[in-house]
């Protein structure tokens, strides 16, 4: 089975050519109001509109399709927090061969679903472990013990080159020569596959990764000039969720990747909403992290053709409360306190006249605790319609002699009563 080895402009062209026989290319759509937005010509790679809704398709079906009749008979397994699942599944039951999907148990329902969908009766969902990883070791544990084949989400040569072909799509569809090209990171695999193919015909084109804050994987192991496992991370975009990027795609970006940027979950979340107000789009936390990262470019990419790729738009609905919730809260339009809060009638019309701007709303009120004190801790959500609020806000509690705990500036309780 090829794993290792050197990624270069043939194998992605061969590549390229087995695909056209399961997928066709994306789109490439000029966006008018983050072109407006940014004084430049913003493209979005669509890769939301694959055919598994995100561009795992292009590596998985790259790679099981190189296999031998013997590894075919065996069958296949994978790890996968939900789109490379999906891009493996959907080639099982092209090719009419077994697979055994290992997928986190933190992994949105709606990919779950996905899976089973587009494998039928190829394929099985194994839910094990908490994250990309701990999935990724089980999975490997059986392969060796059942004697089948490994699909690597991102560190294989044919994976890589898979991937890779949505770079040469982009160059195939720009009329001018793009700029800047922006691409999640997660393992490492598209934008290792990109940047070998734009690097190839297109030198000056710079290649922009981007990861989540609570995932930065890639940046560390640049930082430190080796792969390395983060010890934790956070799984709210399991997408790029991934403790440690792969060997082979370090040894590429090393080489080829120009810059990374690093996003904050709520920036994401924030993204995601204006997408879908604005564009009709619904994306994944993953696929928002290059449109994202325009903001930490805005000086650099003024007048110039930037394309981002939008790697996918699995996005559970059951999730938009919460992409909602986090995006207030970094955009500062959401507050939570606890308050020393008097048991007393009268007391909450109190707060609301005295305390609360004109425009501000409470969204949440409990008390945390009730026993027989004059007063008890309530936890208080307020929700503002101008950030510029808050500090009014804050005056008002310190002048009314409220004794409070701001949560939002304290991660460990946020998530704790959150």
């Amino acid at each position: 089975m090829v794993v290792s080895g050197k990624v270069g402009l043939e194998e992605i062209i061969r590549a390229n050519h087995v695909l056209s026989k399961v997928i066709e290319p994306s789109p490439l759509q000029r966006n008018e109001l983050l072109s407006t937005l940014y004084e430049c010509n913003v493209y979005l790679k669509r890769e939301d509109m694959q055919v598994v809704r995100s561009f795992k398709i292009r590596g998985a079906y790259n790679v099981i399709q190189s296999l031998t009749p013997e590894e075919r008979e065996a069958g296949v397994v994978c790890a996968s927090a939900g789109n490379h699942a999906q891009g493996v599944a959907y080639s099982c039951k092209q090719l009419g061969i077994e697979g055994k999907i290992f997928m986190p148990t933190t992994t949105p329902r709606q990919k779950i679903s996905q899976v089973k969908l587009f494998g039928g009766a190829f394929v099985e969902v194994i839910l094990t472990g908490d994250s990309f990883d701990d999935s990724s070791n089980q999975a490997k544990a059986y392969c060796a013990k059942e004697n089948k084949v490994f699909i690597h989400p991102f560190d294989d040569i044919r994976t890589i080159a898979g991937q890779g072909t949505v770079g040469l799509e982009i160059m195939n569809q720009m009329s001018d020569t793009p700029d800047f090209i922006f691409a999640t990171i997660g393992g490492g695999g598209l934008v290792a596959g990109v940047a070998t193919y734009v690097d190839s015909v297109s030198p000056r084109t710079k290649i922009i990764g981007v990861e989540p804050e609570g995932a930065a994987s890639m940046q560390e192991s640049l930082k430190q000039g080796k792969v390395v496992t983060l010890s934790t991370i956070e799984k709210f975009v399991d997408g790029a969720a991934v403790k440690q990027v792969g060997e082979l795609t370090f040894d590429i970006c090393k080489e080829k990747l120009d810059d990374i940027v690093v996003i904050p979950s709520g920036k994401e979340c924030t993204t995601i909403l204006e997408l879908y107000n604005n564009n009709a789009i619904v994306i994944e936390p993953a696929g928002a992290l290059p449109v994202a990262a325009l903001d930490a470019y805005r000086d650099q990419i003024r007048g110039k053709n930037v394309v981002c790729i939008i790697s996918g738009g699995n996005n559970d609905i059951d999730r938009m409360q919460q992409i909602k919730e986090r995006s207030l809260v970094y955009e500062g339009l959401k507050h939570y306190f606890i308050l020393n809060f008097p048991q007393r009638a009268g007391a909450l019309r109190e707060f609301l006249e005295e305390v609360l701007g004109p425009t501000d709303d409470i969204t949440r009120f409990e008390y945390t605790k009730k026993n027989n004190r004059d007063d008890a801790p309530a936890l208080v959500g307020i929700e503002l319609k101008n950030k510029d609020d808050y500090e009014g806000l804050i005056e008002r509690l310190s002048r009314k002699d409220y004794d409070y705990i701001e949560i939002n500036k304290d991660p460990k309780l946020f998530n704790l009563l959150i």
